[in-house]
C-alpha cells in the first residue's frame, strides 16, 4: 500500500475531511474514516483521580514507517464523533486520540457505567451498532460501498469483540478501520484504527494484541 507522507502538523490539519465525506459527516463522525480527531475546545482533560488507564503509543499496531503519538486523556465525547459507534457514546466518555506520521490514527474511547449491568448493555449496544455499520452507512450514502466482518471474541477480562470495516467511495478513496469493544466489571472501552487501504492491509492480529492490552489496563 502506497501512503504519502506529511508533518504531523498537517496530518492533524487534513484528515478530517478523508474517508466517507458526506456520509460521515451525516452520522457526524468525520473522524471515523482514518482521520485523527483533535479534541475540541470546550472539552476538558479529565482529572487524575477519574482516568481510566488508556493505551500508550507504544501498544498501538506497529507502523513500517512512523511512530506512533498520542494526545492527552481527556473528559467527554470526541469531536467530530467516530463513525459506527459515535451515536451510542454518552457524556460521561473519557478520550484519547493517537496518530503517525502517515494516514494512519487510532482512537480510545472509556465509558464508566453505574452497574454492571448497564455496562454489559451498553457493550451489546455497540457491537449491535458495529454488526450493522455498513448497511446503515450505504443507507446513508448510494456513492459508497462498505464491507464489514467479525473478528470473533477475545478471552480477557469480561470479553471483547474486534470487528473491521472496509469503505471504498465512487470518487475513489479506500479506507479500513478495525473497532474493538471490551469490557471490565462496569467499564467499557472502544479502540479504533484506521487507515487508507483495505482488508488485506488490516493489522488484525496487532490489533487483536492491543485490544487486549487496552481491557487488561482498564483498572
Amino acid at each position: 500500500m502506497h501512503v504519502r507522507a506529511r508533518s504531523t502538523r498537517s496530518t492533524r490539519s487534513t484528515l478530517g475531511v478523508r474517508g466517507i465525506r458526506a456520509t460521515v459527516a451525516a452520522l457526524a463522525a468525520a473522524a471515523g474514516v482514518a482521520a485523527f480527531a483533535v479534541p475540541a475546545a470546550a472539552a476538558t482533560t479529565a482529572p487524575a483521580s477519574a482516568e481510566p488507564r488508556f493505551l500508550e503509543p507504544a501498544d498501538l499496531p506497529p507502523h513500517p514507517a512512523s511512530p506512533w503519538y498520542g494526545g492527552p486523556v481527556t473528559a467527554g465525547q470526541p469531536d467530530p464523533l467516530p463513525v459506527c459507534v459515535g451515536e451510542a457514546l454518552p457524556s460521561i466518555a473519557t478520550h484519547r486520540s493517537y496518530w503517525t506520521e502517515f494516514d494512519t490514527s487510532a482512537q480510545q474511547i472509556t465509558v464508566v457505567e453505574r452497574s454492571e449491568r448497564r455496562a454489559e448493555e451498553f457493550a451489546a449496544l455497540l457491537r449491535r451498532d458495529l454488526a450493522g455499520c455498513a448497511k446503515k452507512l450505504m443507507q446513508k450514502d448510494p456513492d459508497l460501498t462498505a464491507t464489514g466482518k467479525h473478528y470473533g471474541r477475545l478471552n480477557v477480562e469480561e470479553g471483547a469483540h474486534v470487528y473491521g470495516l472496509h469503505t471504498a467511495s465512487a470518487w475513489g478513496s479506500s479506507d479500513i478501520n478495525l473497532f474493538s469493544v471490551g469490557r471490565d466489571g462496569t467499564t467499557v472501552t472502544i479502540v479504533r484504527w484506521s487507515q487508507l487501504g483495505t482488508f488485506q492491509h488490516a493489522q488484525v492480529a496487532d490489533f487483536k494484541k492491543t485490544t487486549v492490552t487496552a481491557v487488561n489496563r482498564l483498572y
